[in-house]
């Protein structure tokens, strides 16, 4: 266990951030799990209304560092091929 006041101070600075990244990714989660349900009922309209938040909310996840970059461009490219698909 730490011992010293700075790493003990660290021990609470992580676990509140700690805390921050697991809403976050939670968030994430949430958010890109309703539009892929919005998509499996063929909701075109609701998937559309509900595609600039997820975005958003991936490009500030990647910013964070919760999800990679190239994670985050993954779940957009695909999302809006399955957009696409639906709606052709």
């Amino acid at each position: 266990m730490a011992n010293t006041f700075s790493a003990l101070k660290r021990v609470r600075t992580i676990e509140r951030q700690t805390a921050v990244n697991r809403m976050r990714k939670t968030r994430l989660r949430h958010q890109i799990r309703t539009i892929r349900q919005l998509l499996e009922k063929k909701d075109a309209a609701g998937a559309q209304a509900a595609l600039p938040a997820t975005f958003s909310l991936v490009d500030r996840s990647a910013k964070w560092g919760i999800i990679k970059m190239n994670t985050a461009a993954r779940y957009k490219s695909r999302l809006v091929k399955r957009l696409r698909s639906l709606a052709a």
